[in-house]
């Protein structure tokens, strides 16, 4: 039971790649953000987490505020998954290119290779995105670093998704029908491949929401709760279908995730009722059920009291939100939108 794919059946991943870049040393740019991108990619209050594909060369990154440089080779992966502006270069010190200031011709580029730098060795790298539900993605993104890498060319799996990414960004400007879909797709299953290959390196004493996917018991009864959230689980019964004892499963949960396997069958199902407060018109008695509770306003004060606000309250405020962004428009269609030049110190 693989409780990754259970996960992510209600996170329901949305992707693509942007930016296609071939960029000689000395050379550094800034990433804004990914809430300074979001609107860019989506009329939606959603997260996006950026990530970047290494095809040839190396380089570094590091997250603004943080100076200890990842270094990076062909075939890494490397996530930001909370969206954290961050800096990547290669070469000796150079004032970075802020990106921020360029948003809106980067988006219209296109998948265009862009070139710059200073002549020296080169280093191409693909950009991509995933927007997910904020709500949904902070129970398997939480316990994750800022900032982290995967190799992906160490098996013929992964050098086939990265050979098919890159044929696929090389014939992206020939507008081949269902192009832009392959691409989307594509882009999920390497954040999904890169996720899964995180979490076979996580060392033995790692804790986390990752870490205890991995774990055999508490994996099994993650699986288990995010099939059937509604069900109205005991931690016997949790245990006896993980194969396991009550002791041994509540011990395991708490050293993975810091809390009780009830405990957090009720955070994800106020999650989940969240998200379809946001994203369906069906009423707050229909949703409390569908998520398993068995009143009203039992589910009220459960949301309340993790959300702080009462259901309906949290729904106006989201399709308010919804509305302000779609009145206003994407970025894209504002011109002359001034931003402050920010001044960054050498890379």
């Amino acid at each position: 039971m693989d409780v990754l794919s259970e996960v992510l059946k209600a996170v329901k991943l949305d992707g693509a790649v942007f930016y296609n870049a071939e960029f000689s040393a000395p050379w550094c740019s800034r990433a804004p953000a990914s809430s300074v991108v979001a609107p860019y990619l989506s009329r939606d209050s959603r997260h996006v987490i950026m990530y970047h594909l290494l095809t040839e060369g190396r380089g570094y990154a590091y997250v603004e505020g943080d100076d200890r440089r990842v270094a990076l080779e062909a075939g890494d992966i490397l996530i930001f998954p909370h969206g954290d502006a961050h800096f990547m270069g290669n070469g000796g010190p150079v004032k970075p290119v802020d990106n921020e200031l360029e948003l809106q011709r980067i988006m219209s580029h296109g998948l265009k290779p862009a070139r710059s730098g200073g002549g020296g060795e080169l280093t191409k790298y693909i950009c991509g995105y995933m927007i997910c539900d904020p709500q949904l993605s902070q129970m398997f993104l939480g316990g994750l670093p800022k900032i982290f890498t995967v190799n992906i060319r160490n098996d013929a799996a992964g050098q086939w998704l990265e050979n098919s990414i890159r044929y696929s960004v090389g014939n992206a400007s020939m507008s081949m029908p269902g192009g832009e879909a392959v691409l989307a797709k594509l882009s999920e299953v390497l954040f999904v491949e890169t996720l899964r290959r995180y979490m076979n390196l996580l060392p033995p004493e790692q804790k986390g929401w990752l870490a205890g996917a991995r774990d055999p018991e508490v994996g099994k009864a993650l699986a288990l709760l995010h099939r059937k959230p509604a069900h109205p689980w005991t931690i016997a019964e949790l245990a006896n279908e993980a194969g396991t004892s009550r002791s041994v499963l509540a011990e395991r949960f708490r050293r993975y995730l810091s809390e009780t396997p009830i405990a957090y069958l009720t955070r994800w199902r106020l999650q989940l009722g969240a998200q379809m407060l946001k994203s369906t018109s069906s009423s707050v008695a229909e949703i409390a059920a569908e998520v398993g509770y068995e009143s009203e306003p039992a589910f009220n004060r459960a949301f309340k009291r993790e959300l702080g606000l009462p259901p309906a309250r949290f729904r106006a405020q989201a399709k308010s939100a919804r509305n302000r962004i779609v009145s206003l428009g994407t970025p894209q269609n504002h011109r002359g939108v001034k931003r402050a030049v920010k001044r960054f110190a050498t890379c």
